[in-house]
């Protein structure tokens, strides 16, 4: 089944409320899908919970979303409670992305402990069985290694049943897997590296990005056809490098769908090949000075 292509785009800040809703409504009135924000506690960038509901406040049929909540910065059972509320408020239009917290410079200005990946990818682990049973309604209960439930009933519950969409962005085979059995929406990306100093170059380049969707083809099993691929657009056009914003190279990903040359033609040519070969539908703009070279295209190919 060939899915319709969505787009979404990542913003961070805005210098007034009013700056923040008109860029909502410019995505929306361009032909974008969703507004993303990322969640870091360094940098200059919006906190999420508050920016998703004035993103949503200011406009009707763009979702909001994140890419993604770090599971590491709070509970379960308090974000499930956040995450119903702004699908509540927003009349269903929450895309609930969630990782386990990976930039070591969030960790160390914070003074929280940052454990190594296995560990990080087991809490979220669970921390995705909470969220969902939460969600469910009724009073739940879970014990685990890292959470601790007993009986508690939340309300409101998601208008979107069974919940929100669940997107999980991985680049590593045991994050890969764990999307391809919970995801709605796989996030395919760069691996981190262990220590939180930023994406493993290492692991870029078209051979590594299609090894990652079929691991995720085969970890999916029957479910795959329901999982949208989806990945993060880097760049757009020529000649540029990395922004302060990001921790990634683009140059890393050429040859995949992270890096698009060419004019608005020659990047739709690009994006129908990577859908078609490969499945990937979703793309997720991460540079916002690459806006006006990205409208064109979303605008010829959003929902065909």
């Amino acid at each position: 089944m060939k899915r319709p292509f969505r787009f979404g785009a990542v913003l961070r800040d805005a210098d007034t409320a009013a700056a923040w809703a008109a860029k909502a409504r410019r995505l929306e009135d361009s032909g974008f899908d969703v507004l993303l924000v990322p969640d870091h506690l360094v940098g200059p960038r919006f906190a999420p919970i508050a920016a998703l509901t004035a993103a949503a406040c200011a406009t009707t049929r763009l979702r909001v979303g994140t890419l993604v909540f770090a599971n590491d910065f709070r509970h379960p059972a308090v974000l499930a409670k956040e995450a119903a509320t702004i699908d509540l408020l927003s009349g269903g239009r929450l895309e609930f992305g969630l990782g386990t917290g990976w930039m070591a410079r969030d960790y160390a200005g914070a003074g929280l402990r940052l454990d190594p990946p296995g560990a990080r990818i087991s809490r979220l682990a669970e921390a995705i069985q909470v969220l969902k049973g939460l969600w469910r309604g009724g009073p739940y209960s879970f014990t685990g290694e890292h959470y601790t439930l007993s009986g508690l009933e939340q309300r409101p519950l998601p208008v979107q049943r069974p919940h929100p969409p669940l997107v999980l962005g991985g680049g590593g085979p045991r994050m890969l897997r764990l999307a391809a059995r919970e995801a709605d929406v796989v996030n395919l990306t760069l691996r981190v590296r262990a220590d939180g100093s930023g994406p493993d170059t290492a692991d870029g380049g078209p051979d590594a990005f299609r090894r990652k969707i079929e691991i995720v083809r085969e970890a999916a099993g029957s479910r795959f056809e329901a999982i949208e691929l989806g990945t993060s657009v880097l760049r757009v056009g020529p000649g540029r490098t990395a922004e302060a914003w990001s921790a990634a190279d683009p140059a890393a990903q050429s040859g995949t769908p992270q890096v698009l040359t060419g004019g608005t033609p020659a990047v739709c040519d690009a994006l129908r090949r990577w859908r078609d070969d490969l499945g990937v539908s979703y793309y997720v703009l991460h540079n916002e000075a690459d806006l006006d070279a990205f409208v064109p295209v979303v605008e010829r190919l959003a929902g065909t």
